[in-house]
């Protein structure tokens, strides 16, 4: 049986439809690969122990300063800062930053960080091998902790002409408010 030509053109019209939405939703997880894998817009890289160790190996003595910065999103009433500013690592080698974050409320707050690097065009160098951004943190009222980021700087930069001679590179986290979690009834009558 053969179908009439309005008939194939309305099917073909929700076929498409039902790739845009596909596309849609597949997005999101595409934008964030393509981030982590090219490092654009700043996304830094997640490297394993394995890969460090190898870095380490391909050490230069060329160093490069590390420009720590921290800030929170209005809906979250913590204090948020790095140890430290700056700090001059070699390129290659694992180094240790930390931050430190308080719970300035009367109340448990769990927060998220997202981060990025700039210059953005550093950021496939920039290789976090652990770090608080990595999962969500639960200050209690008044809690204060420190929090480590353990990197290193691949030594690939020195060969990226496209980055040019930079001098610093700026690690940046923002924490924000997570969603907070959902309780069931059974919760709220205990």
């Amino acid at each position: 049986m053969a179908l009439s030509k309005n008939t194939r053109t309305g099917a073909l019209a929700m076929l498409g439809a039902f790739v845009m939405l596909g596309m849609g939703y597949a997005a999101v997880p595409l934008y964030d690969l393509f981030c982590r894998v090219t490092g654009f817009g700043g996304t830094t890289q997640v490297a394993t122990k394995a890969q460090a160790e190898a870095a380490a190996a391909l050490a230069s003595a060329e160093t490069i300063s590390i420009r720590f910065d921290a800030s929170t999103s209005r809906d979250i009433p913590w204090e948020f800062r790095p140890s430290q500013s700056t700090d001059k690592v070699r390129i290659g080698e694992r180094d240790l930053a930390t931050y430190v974050a308080r719970n300035l409320t009367d109340e448990p707050i769990t927060g998220t960080a997202t981060f990025n690097v700039e210059p953005a065009q550093a950021g496939i160098y920039f290789n976090k091998i652990q770090c608080f951004c990595f999962t969500e943190q639960t200050l209690q009222p008044g809690q204060e902790v420190t929090m480590p980021v353990l990197y290193f700087v691949d030594p690939a930069i020195l060969d990226d002409e496209t980055i040019g001679d930079i001098e610093q590179i700026t690690l940046s986290y923002t924490f924000h408010r997570a969603k907070e979690p959902v309780t069931s009834a059974l919760d709220r009558s205990q």
